[in-house]
C-alpha cells in the first residue's frame, strides 16, 4: 500500500514537473516576444523623432521662403 502511495505521489510530481516545464517554455517565448515588441516600439519612436526633425527643418525653410517673399512684395509694393 505504501508503495502505491509513493508511486501515485511520484506520478503527480512528474505531471507537475511536465506542467512547470511547459509553463517555463511559454514564459521564455513570451519574454522574447515582449523584447521584440519593445525593440519595435523603440524603432518606431526613433523614426517619429526623425520625421519630427525633418518636419521642423521643412518649416524653417518655408518660413525663410515666406520671409523672402514678403520682402520682395514690399520692394515691389505688391503687399495687399
Amino acid at each position: 500500500m505504501a508503495e502505491n502511495v509513493e508511486n501515485l505521489v511520484l506520478e503527480h510530481m512528474k505531471r507537475f514537473q511536465a506542467s512547470l516545464d511547459r509553463i517555463e517554455r511559454r514564459l521564455d517565448d513570451l519574454t522574447n516576444r515582449v523584447a521584440n515588441v519593445e525593440g519595435s516600439i523603440a524603432s518606431v519612436i526613433q523614426h517619429l523623432g526623425h520625421l519630427a526633425a525633418a518636419d521642423a527643418a521643412q518649416q524653417i525653410s518655408i518660413d525663410h521662403v515666406n520671409s523672402r517673399l514678403d520682402r520682395i512684395e514690399r520692394r515691389l509694393d505688391l503687399a495687399s
